[in-house]
């Protein structure tokens, strides 16, 4: 992109926010749309912004280029921001979650979807013989890598990750076999999950758990979706929609609460913290 571009990207990306912030959402989203046209891959998550504010569909997925961008920009702070100042706790939460159920288990291979700087590396690493994590952001991968406890790390989209791998649990020849997959705060970034949930099941060895976490909201606020985009440019998930696919793909709830996954503004944020084991 030239700067030119750049500058007019710019212009547009601050003009609709300052629009929004005013209020006056449907003059910030035709400039969300301009932002669009002058950056498709979406750099800054226009087409999220415009589902929080209810002018224009929800999609698929917030766009590749837009987490990646997010996460490279946050990588160093990361920490920081998410566990000192949002409360974020899940990585030890799905720790524990899976103690109480397999008290004496150590899992052959863990295969951490969305690893980020590796919170949950670090919480599992005494559980676990074997740990992959994958991630879009290179620079959370940075961040991870200096933690030491991954065997490999791998840039790129989760679901893409998951559907290279073989069914008989191979990938480029050296992954062999799943007995668990973990992905915390990964959901948020996803709305529909039916391809990720059919390839966690089928990349799982028989018996294997899938350990994740998601944001929620009430029932009525869904309106009968199965997820949406909440004002904080998140995806939620309603509780029907993750049990569904759970029983569609084969994966039986062992755990299954709402929890606080973090705060904002002083506000709770809930979500449900899930230990699923592949029949």
């Amino acid at each position: 992109m030239s700067e030119l571009d750049q500058g007019a990207l710019a212009e547009a990306y601050n003009k609709a926010l300052e629009l929004e912030k005013a209020g006056k959402l449907r003059e910030a989203a035709e400039a969300y749309r301009t932002v669009l046209a002058l950056d498709p891959d979406d750099h800054g998550g226009a087409a999220v912004r415009l589902a929080s504010i209810e002018q224009g569909p929800t999609p698929e997925k917030a766009p590749v280029a837009y987490v990646a961008t997010l996460f490279d920009q946050h990588a160093e702070a990361f920490e920081k921001i998410l566990v000192d100042d949002l409360g974020y706790a899940v990585p030890m939460m799905v720790r524990e979650m899976i103690v109480s159920h397999r008290p004496e288990r150590r899992f052959k291979r863990m295969l951490d979807l969305g690893c980020g700087t590796g919170l949950t590396g670090i919480s599992m690493a005494e559980k676990v013989v074997e740990m992959i994590g994958v991630d879009l952001s290179t620079g959370m991968l940075d961040e991870a890598y200096e933690k030491g406890v991954y065997d490999d790390l791998y840039a790129g989209d989760v679901v893409e990750f998951l559907k290279d791998i073989e069914d008989d649990g191979t990938s480029k020849g050296e992954i062999q076999g799943w007995d668990l997959i973990v992905s915390t705060d990964v959901l948020p970034y996803l709305g529909a999950l039916e391809e990720k949930f059919h390839h966690v099941a089928r990349c799982l060895d028989k018996g294997g758990f899938f350990a994740f976490s998601s944001e929620t909201m009430p029932d009525e606020a869904f309106e009968g979706a199965d997820f949406k985009v909440g004002r904080k440019h998140r995806f939620a998930h309603s509780e029907s929609y993750i049990r569904r696919l759970m029983d569609a793909n084969g994966l039986v709830a062992k755990h299954f609460e709402i929890i606080v996954v973090r705060s904002d503004e002083g506000n709770p944020i809930y979500g449900h913290l899930v230990l699923a084991e592949k029949k």
